[in-house]
């Protein structure tokens, strides 16, 4: 199967489940991150949008912790950055119906809890198409050191991702039954 056919099969399967109130344990995750010795303090997360795996929770629970939250806005040319927010702010919707953060006040995130369509054994993922956070992992990779964590329900694992030089390999991918 191509890219298309892929996100099409699983974009159905998500919203045909429902799957938007299994929860993920915010114990787990925070377990996740200490055993991989990941101390580094700023999250790059997002919204949950079109029943991806919700991580408010996560990210209140990660901001508790002492954690800097941040979350993308799109921009033009299939760009983003990451700007600060806490649970506590508004957000805006964007062009795309996706919530984002008010603020102007960019940061480069050292863990990015990434969303996802469709992912393989070998960490490649698939999302939307427009290829936003393949680009931003591209352009922040030659900043900095950073580390790479897809969230997914495992019905969103698939046997083969067809990759091309484009796209970026997460470093784990988490689902709810690895929590």
């Amino acid at each position: 199967m191509n890219k298309s056919e892929i996100r099409k099969k699983i974009l159905n399967i998500r919203k045909k489940e429902n799957f938007k109130n299994t929860s993920f344990n915010f114990k787990n995750i925070f377990r996740f991150l200490k055993k991989k010795r990941i101390k580094e303090k700023v999250i790059g997360g997002y919204y949950p949008y079109n029943y991806e795996v919700d991580v408010t929770r996560i990210l209140d629970n990660l901001q508790k912790k002492n954690y800097l939250i941040s979350l993308p806005k799109v921009k033009k040319n299939y760009k983003m950055n990451f700007f600060r927010w806490s649970v506590k702010e508004p957000l805006i919707i964007n062009k795309y119906g996706i919530p984002e953060p008010t603020s102007n006040k960019i940061i480069y995130p050292d863990i990015f809890l990434v969303p996802l369509v469709a992912y393989d054994e070998k960490l490649y993922r698939i999302g939307y198409g427009g290829g936003y956070y393949d680009r931003y992992l591209k352009k922040i990779k030659k900043r900095k050191k950073i580390v790479t964590i897809g969230l997914a329900y495992s019905f969103q694992k698939v046997k083969r991702i067809p990759i091309n030089k484009h796209d970026i390999k997460l470093d784990f991918v988490i689902t709810e039954k690895n929590n």
